[in-house]
C-alpha cells in the first residue's frame, strides 16, 4: 500500500477502518534511535486491532520501521586547477 503523500489518519482508517462511534487511541508514542513511531488501537467490526506506524525520514508514516542507515563511502571531489 502506498504511503506517499497520506496523512497518518488516513493510513489508520485504511488500514484499521475503525467503528466511528468507537474511534481510535493512542497507546504509546516515542522515538526510537531510526525515528517516531505510534501504536494506535482501534475496534473494528472483527474486534479491538493495534498497529505500530513508523515515521520515515521522507516524512510518511509506514507499518514497518525504516532500515537503518548504513555507513557508507563517498570519493570527494577533487579540483586540479592547473595554472
Amino acid at each position: 500500500m502506498a504511503s506517499a503523500g497520506r496523512s497518518l489518519r488516513t493510513m489508520v482508517e485504511d488500514w484499521m477502518a475503525p467503528d466511528t462511534a468507537k474511534g481510535v487511541k493512542v497507546r504509546k508514542f516515542g522515538r526510537s534511535k531510526n525515528g517516531r513511531y505510534v501504536c494506535i488501537e482501534a475496534v473494528n467490526a472483527a474486534g479491538p486491532i493495534a498497529i505500530f506506524f513508523f515515521r520515515h525520514r521522507d516524512g510518511t508514516w509506514c507499518i514497518f520501521p525504516p532500515s537503518a542507515e548504513r555507513p557508507a563511502m563517498r570519493v570527494a571531489e577533487v579540483s586540479l586547477i592547473q595554472t
